[in-house]
């Protein structure tokens, strides 16, 4: 839902230079309105204004163009995201914090700040789906696959997302093969990925209790697997990360229910030795596997079997 501007006393202007730090102005805004960050919902204010730049640029928006900012917490991002002339749609689960976004952006008319979960929110109804999208988030870990499912698989497709996120899954989201997992597949099937900052727990009110990575992942235009492929190539994935410890052959045997003479024949066609592990493979080495995979329509689940055809 939208949150109008209470009518308390305006939060102080923000400050700059030698008048004050970020997490000075941070703390004013926190004692004016009485609230304290919320542990259970990983509220960790950013008061790094070097970080917060970082974020902007990454973002690379243009006047007029749309942003969805995921959490804006006390508002202090979305007023430098405004700066740029984009069109901002903030979204944030907090009410008290939602209330205090819109306070310190009332008068701006290209902001709107609306309260509501993001996960559970009719995004179409915020956003013009024919309009170029960006999305910039500081999102907790457990709700990492489930932001990047929506964004990346749903029916708004932004161009970039920027994302602020502990520095352990900003790694594993641009891995590289020799350390790639499933979620790594699964985020450059769709996007080129990089991490653009690291972020030290210092640069957050309170400090978190690890460092943090800014990620921009820039949205292919033509993915590197066409989506019919994607469902079944992702069951292949699933199966080869099932048993990280094992060799690709053994962990497809035990995932999938292709005998382990056609796993063998596979990876043989797919240019794959069967001792590799999954954290190897590149997205043109799944993608191979998985086509040389579904040559076995006797043997794949039903789900995927029109796939095969």
């Amino acid at each position: 839902m939208s949150v109008n501007t209470p009518r308390v006393t305006r939060p102080p202007a923000p400050r700059t230079g030698k008048q004050a730090t970020l997490a000075q102005e941070t703390r004013d805004i926190l004692r004016l309105y009485h609230v304290a960050p919320r542990e259970q919902l990983g509220q960790n204010f950013l008061v790094d204004s070097e970080a917060l730049d970082t974020v902007v640029r990454a973002a690379s928006l243009e006047a007029g163009q749309q942003v969805l900012e995921v959490g804006p917490g006390l508002g202090t991002l979305t007023l430098a995201l405004a700066a740029t002339g984009a069109s901002v749609i903030a979204l944030e689960l907090d009410p008290g914090l939602a209330r205090i976004a819109a306070a310190r952006t009332a008068g701006l008319v290209n902001v709107r700040i609306h309260e509501g979960n993001v996960l559970h929110t009719d995004l179409t109804s915020l956003l013009d789906p024919s309009a170029p999208l960006a999305v910039v988030a500081n999102i907790p870990y457990y709700i990492t696959a489930p932001i990047l499912r929506l964004f990346l698989e749903g029916p708004l497709r932004p161009r970039t997302l920027v994302l602020m996120v502990q520095r352990e899954v900003g790694e594993r989201l641009a891995a590289r093969p020799g350390k790639m997992s499933a979620l790594s597949v699964f985020s450059q099937v769709y996007a080129t990925v990089e991490i653009v900052r690291q972020v030290p727990p210092t640069s957050f009110l309170p400090p978190p209790e690890v460092a943090s990575s800014i990620v921009r992942l820039q949205v292919h235009e033509t993915p590197p697997v066409p989506n019919p492929e994607l469902p079944y190539l992702f069951k292949v994935v699933k199966a080869g990360f099932g048993a990280k410890r094992k060799m690709l052959h053994n962990a497809l045997d035990r995932g999938l229910p292709n005998s382990g003479a056609f796993i063998d024949h596979a990876l043989e066609q797919a240019g794959i030795e069967r001792t590799r592990r999954a954290e190897t493979l590149s997205i043109g080495d799944w993608r191979a596997l998985a086509l040389a995979m579904r040559e076995d329509p006797d043997h794949l689940p039903k789900s995927a079997r029109g796939l095969a055809s």
